[in-house]
């Protein structure tokens, strides 16, 4: 994965020694490699800490995948490996609502690249011990098609090569689809997509060449996703971040225009990039009781996106290769493990909470800590927004965001996705640099933006942003517990602050946290 892991030494002491405090032990003193969840203390936390919760232990689904029916349910269509085609055939010729029951051994497709098991409503197809649907690096998607409420059980599906931004389960991402104890691996693209009211739940989704899940339905927003209780690992094989720079289409999971997701219970670790990433009109996210760690890239970044609670999570060693990637070639910039870029609470848009609440979570040895960030030149219909052709969820048609209405009045406010009304408290935040294996730019918590230059009709140009995200976008540190060489970042990327000015005026931030330089011998 392009670093070498540590042993966690002599900061283990003190790790421990704060979580005790909270009632809660990480098994931190095992070799910081991803082989399993943490542990879990019953202890009760001392008040405003971190619960133990937060170190929810999740299940190894990927080394201990959960094993499919032995015989066929009653009524089940028999799908025979030695037939190939068998369950496109069989498919095709039975009616909606049908189960298909896959024997032992592995299922072929037809040798074409567009042949693909093309579901009806309701159809459910369950894996004996054993089955695997491959697609030996011909066939581009496993499962496809229109039809709702199709449902994918203990099966294991690889070798298929979809292309960029694509996935090989639920391609057309359709609605309504549960998929359940199966293992998605080592396809091209992305392992799953998903539809409305999709459930993937105990599935190991693992080394796909672009994503584990990519929650994009083409045309609209899609609503009501749950994502539960999945190893997600070892996902961007195919490395499109270098391939084509830029492209902010790698990780383990990434979510476009979701209304409403809870992602609950997951591990996900060791993939090429950032673990979860939701980008562009998100909204009502749950992200709790989820251990994520060992991903190259930062654990979370919730970007051009609204109202969300992120909750009970252990999220260790987290960004080791993009921070010190960055950190090498010489930026400034506090690139964090978890990464707010211009996404906030809105009460305007309908949701479960209307802030983006960051509480009771454990970060420990991470390549820094939590970032808020706005580009003061990246807004609704400005050239500089990456995620072009895409408004803000409170103007409905992007020309509007245009001179010389933008400039005053409602537009001047909702034409920017803001990073505001964040509130962050009651988290532990562990650093010990000999452990990450840096001197200096991993140790940084921030809230800033840049100047705003461009184009040259913004209204935003100046310190205009830098000073309202600083200072009057409701965004707090509070009630936090920091072990290790700590430094704050405010307002823009040359204002590194100590402790002391973070706290003190006209910051104000971290009020009744409590700081402790060392967090190892």
């Amino acid at each position: 994965m392009g670093t070498t892991r540590r042993l966690w030494g002599a900061s283990v002491g003190l790790v421990l020694a704060l979580l005790a405090a909270t009632g809660c032990t990480s098994g931190s003193d095992a070799p910081p490699e991803a082989t399993a969840p943490s542990s879990l203390s019953t202890a009760a936390p001392a008040p405003g800490l971190p619960t133990p919760s937060a170190l929810t232990a999740v299940a190894r689904v990927c080394a201990e995948p959960e094993a499919g029916p032995a015989t066929p349910p009653e009524g089940a269509v028999l799908v025979d490996p030695a037939v190939t085609g068998d369950l496109t055939a069989k498919t095709k010729a039975s009616p909606p609502h049908t189960t298909f029951w896959l024997k032992p051994g592995t299922h072929s497709l037809e040798a074409d690249r567009y042949a693909q098991v093309v579901p009806k409503e309701g159809d459910t197809y369950l894996g004996a011990p054993g089955a695997v649907l491959d697609g030996h690096k011909v066939n581009q998607y496993a499962f496809g098609g229109p039809a709702t409420d199709v449902t994918v059980r203990y099966l294991t599906v690889q070798g298929f090569v979809a292309p960029q931004n694509e996935g090989v389960v639920n391609h057309d991402s359709a609605d309504g689809w549960v998929i359940e104890h199966s293992v998605v691996q080592n396809n091209s693209g992305a392992g799953l997509m998903a539809g409305a009211r999709q459930k993937v739940r105990a599935n190991c989704l693992r080394d796909n060449g672009q994503l584990g899940l990519n929650a994009y339905k083409s045309g609209g927003p899609l609503s009501d996703l749950l994502v539960e209780g999945n190893e997600i690992t070892g996902n961007d094989t195919d490395q499109w971040e270098k391939r084509q720079p830029g492209c902010g289409c790698t990780g383990g999971a990434k979510f476009w225009a979701v209304n409403r997701a809870d992602v609950l219970g997951n591990w996900v670790h060791d993939n090429r990039g950032p673990g979860l990433w939701a980008d562009t009109d998100d909204n009502d996210f749950r992200i709790e009781d989820n251990l994520l760690e060992s991903n190259d890239g930062a654990a979370l970044i919730y970007e051009t996106s609204y109202n969300a609670v992120i909750r009970n999570n252990t999220i260790r060693r987290n960004n080791w290769v993009d921070g010190r990637r960055a950190a090498d070639r010489g930026d400034t910039f506090p690139y964090a493990t978890v990464y707010l870029s211009e996404s906030g609470g809105e009460p305007r848009v309908p949701a479960r909470t209307d802030r983006i609440e960051i509480d009771h979570n454990v970060l420990e040895d991470n390549w820094s800590g939590i970032t808020l960030w706005e580009n003061a030149d990246r807004f609704c219909n400005s050239p500089a927004n990456t995620s072009s052709g895409h408004c803000t969820l409170l103007v409905k048609e992007t020309a509007r965001c245009a001179q010389p209405s933008i400039a005053a009045g409602a537009l001047y406010d909702d034409c920017r996705w803001k990073t505001q009304r964040v509130d962050i408290h009651d988290n532990l935040f562990s650093l010990d640099p000999s452990v990450v294996g840096c001197t200096s730019g991993c140790d940084r918590m921030g809230v800033l933006a840049n100047y705003g230059t461009y184009p040259d009709w913004s209204p935003y140009k100046g310190e205009l942003v830098a000073e309202a995200i600083t200072g009057s976008q409701d965004n707090h540190w509070h009630r936090n517990t920091y072990a290790g060489p700590w430094t704050f970042v405010a307002h823009d990327p040359s204002r590194t602050l100590d402790f002391h000015q973070w706290q003190g005026a006209p910051y104000a931030q971290d009020a009744g946290s409590t700081y402790q330089q060392k967090a190892g011998g």
